[in-house]
């Protein structure tokens, strides 16, 4: 309920306010319109008192009611009806003010003033509300006429046709803004179930694999629990491909604040782990580098924002974990770090086996999604590309690239 009451706040917000603003300024300028026609042309009433009458009454409602008219929230069904009756009232009370208005088809007393009231029904309930208005005050018109002419009704059929336009217009767009942020929610609720993925992958799935291959080579009661702790890795393996994870309270929060926060939940949490600062790359990558693996760095900080640097960082040891996993503990990996203007690009090469054509689709396919989540999951989520290049025989190479622009880094 309350995701749904911020979302239609900033329905309203993003669509309907603009049209409340202009509905505001065109009551105010139709009410002094319809004044100073009076007061040009008040020789020519038989009764001038009623015209007065009218329009204080008219003038003083429009101004207290200012605020009514500010957004949809304020503008209620019992001010529409109330309005709409005024607009109606000065229709009809304009024969008894000036009788020579009717016969030569002049002016109403409160003029164009009555379309302002049709068009806060259009704004407020689309185009059905419009019509219901329009049709009240076409009738008005013509039973103040009493035989309407073909200006009276080309006047009421542009008021009916110009409001129900709007009104329908109105709908299409909130229907538009309804689906862009159920697009938003379900974005942030699908990145949060990603980082899960992510993090299930780095940390569970590695250790109930670890401890499958160690059962299965100790044997005895071991094996066994090897083959239970595969047999749970397969499950998870599957629940996270197939999108099951639960979304835990953050997605939740994450999704009913997306229009308003642009889901960015992710990057609010490195924020305040790491500090807003922009981070050295080179400082989170450096512990890597050892007899196994050499490092190869600018001799200047790269700086990224933390948000960045940590999953770019994180996606660098998913890399290493599949060279250890499948290139064997003495393969050999080089980190390069390049700092260009434009992007940041950090390759991680091997001198293993490679990668058999078609093995990575096959992966992702039976559920095996430490390349797809842990190393291209990361990029995309910061706006990066991962790209990786393998010959079997001839090692693997994983080129990852974040642009300054989604990097965020500030020099």
């Amino acid at each position: 309920m309350v995701a749904r009451t911020q979302r239609e706040r900033v329905v309203r917000m993003s669509v309907e306010q603009p049209l409340w603003h202009a509905l505001t300024a065109y009551r105010v300028l139709t009410m002094l319109y319809a004044v100073l026609l009076f007061v040009f042309t008040r020789q020519k009433f038989e009764r001038p008192w009623v015209a007065v009458a009218f329009l204080v009454v008219m003038s003083v409602w429009t101004l207290v009611t200012l605020p009514k008219v500010a957004n949809a929230a304020s503008c209620t069904k019992r001010f529409l009806v109330a309005d709409l009756t005024i607009a109606l009232t000065g229709i009809m009370l304009t024969p008894l003010a000036d009788f020579q208005a009717q016969q030569i088809d002049g002016p109403t007393l409160p003029s164009i003033w009555t379309a302002g009231s049709v068009l806060a029904f259009a704004i407020k309930g689309g185009w059905r509300w419009a019509a219901f208005a329009s049709s009240f005050v076409a009738a008005a018109n013509i039973v103040e006429r009493g035989h309407p002419s073909r200006d009276t009704v080309h006047n009421i059929l542009l008021v009916w046709v110009a409001s129900i336009a709007i009104g329908y217009v109105v709908e299409v767009a909130r229907a538009s803004e309804r689906t862009l942020a159920r697009a938003l929610e379900i974005e942030a609720a699908t990145r949060e179930r990603e980082r899960l993925a992510r993090d299930i992958h780095d940390s569970v799935l590695q250790v109930l694999a670890m401890v499958q291959r160690r059962g299965t080579s100790l044997g005895g009661e071991a094996a066994e629990l090897g083959r239970m702790a595969g047999e749970q890795e397969v499950a998870l393996r599957t629940l996270v491909s197939s999108g099951l994870v639960p979304a835990t309270r953050a997605s939740e929060d994450a999704a009913q604040g997306a229009v308003v926060r642009t889901v960015e939940a992710d990057d609010d949490e490195y924020d305040g782990a790491y500090g807003a600062r922009p981070c050295d790359l080179r400082s989170l990558l450096a512990p890597h580098a050892g007899s196994k693996v050499s490092f190869a760095e600018p001799g200047a900080p790269v700086l990224l924002e933390p948000a960045a640097a940590m999953e770019l960082a994180a996606a660098v040891s998913a890399a290493l974990d599949n060279v250890r996993r499948h290139a064997g503990e003495d393969a050999q990996a080089w980190i390069l770090v390049e700092d260009w203007p434009e992007e940041v690009i950090v390759t991680v090469r091997d001198d293993g086996p490679g990668i058999p054509e078609g093995r990575l689709a096959q992966a992702e396919g039976e559920g095996r999604l430490g390349v797809a989540l842990s190393i291209r999951g990361r990029l995309r989520h910061i706006g990066g590309t991962a790209e990786l290049i393998s010959v079997p025989g001839q090692g693997t190479e994983v080129e990852l690239k974040v642009p300054r622009g989604k990097a965020g880094q500030a020099r």
